[in-house]
């Protein structure tokens, strides 16, 4: 992750199809709104192979009202960063500079 921001929770769900990783997503996203302060920004990292969540992770976030920072996929997995802010400094989390 790049510089200025961090991961606060890390859901691995390799091997799970639609619709747990949707179920998990959300219980996390709704998991960290409310443990951490208002202001607190927190990053959720996604980590799964379900190509069903490259149209319905995005579709969760628009509306939870979070901002999916950025999406990395590899040989058929894919890396999720949502946030609760739009925080530039954010952006490209998970990348190698």
């Amino acid at each position: 992750m790049k510089e200025g921001g961090k991961v606060s929770k890390t859901l691995d769900l390799l091997g799970f199809f639609c619709p747990i990783p949707i179920h998990e997503t959300k219980a996390a996203i709704s998991s960290l709104s409310v443990q951490l302060e208002s202001d607190t920004t927190w990053v959720l990292e996604v980590v799964c192979d379900d190509p069903e969540t490259l149209r319905d992770i995005p579709t969760l976030c628009d509306r939870m009202g979070v901002n999916l920072l950025e999406v990395v996929e590899n040989s058929g997995e894919y890396v999720f960063f949502i946030s609760n802010t739009s925080d530039n400094r954010l952006k490209g989390a998970g990348q190698d500079e």
